[in-house]
């Protein structure tokens, strides 16, 4: 036999195993990279069981976005706020709204008196915050899989501002899903974050752009900007696997 076939077919079948491996690999990375369909909802947008309009609440007056997702900025993850957060309001304005049903019905409980304190409230939301009716079902619109880590803390005090993943909140009426928050959305910016950078103070200002001079394109005027912080602060996103993956 070893007359019929040349030596070199001999590592023939190793060769071949190995091949199709790096081809399914590149195939599975790929799909993860450019896609990972459940989690690229650009576009969608759940109805909530309270009409919340959010250009008006932080376009219109002006409400920061740490006041109702409180705790991006001090833990890993955005908190989705409790009844108790809208009522600090909604307990002199507009009161009565038949709009703000579930959200009394969660503050005060069904059967609760509206005039008298939460005596038999309970941490229902997880917040540390009392509520005698059980959580607004909120949909949650932006996830990430369950597979990466997503510090939200370290991002917001490291100058990356809500717009990037959010989008511009504060013109949109109903919130939908306005970035992939895929596997290459979160490299572009890990690999070139001077574009993303800003003071910490403009964090939550969705609508700022870096200072420019005259003739300088936004984009210039970002990226000098964002540079300059990336430098000040040490900023090094991770690029290996294990940065978001743990």
């Amino acid at each position: 036999m070893r007359n019929i076939f040349p030596r070199w077919t001999n590592t023939l079948p190793i060769k071949l195993i190995i091949s199709l491996g790096m081809l399914g690999g590149a195939i599975v990375a790929g799909i993860t990279y450019y896609a990972t369909p459940k989690y690229t909802r650009v576009g969608y947008q759940p109805k909530q069981p309270v009409d919340y309009n959010h250009e008006f609440h932080a376009g219109q007056l002006g409400l920061d976005c740490r006041y109702c997702p409180h705790g991006a900025d001090k833990s890993s993850h955005a908190n989705i706020p409790g009844a108790n957060v809208c009522m600090s309001c909604h307990k002199n304005v507009k009161a009565d709204s038949p709009l703000l049903e579930p959200i009394r019905n969660s503050y005060y409980g069904e059967d609760a008196n509206k005039d008298g304190e939460l005596s038999e409230g309970e941490d229902l939301n997880g917040d540390g915050l009392l509520t005698a009716g059980p959580s607004v079902p909120w949909v949650r619109i932006h996830k990430t899989p369950d597979y990466v880590y997503f510090n939200h803390a370290i991002h917001v005090n490291r100058g990356i501002s809500c717009v990037e993943c959010h989008g511009r909140i504060d013109q949109m009426k109903v919130v939908h899903h306005s970035e992939p928050l895929s596997m290459s959305f979160c490299l572009d910016c890990h690999r070139k974050p001077e574009e993303s950078l800003r003071p910490m103070g403009e964090v939550t200002n969705l609508g700022w752009h870096a200072p420019h001079k005259k003739g300088e394109s936004h984009d210039l005027a970002q990226f000098h900007a964002g540079l300059k912080i990336k430098e000040n602060w040490g900023v090094n996103p991770p690029l290996s696997c294990t940065g978001c993956h743990r």
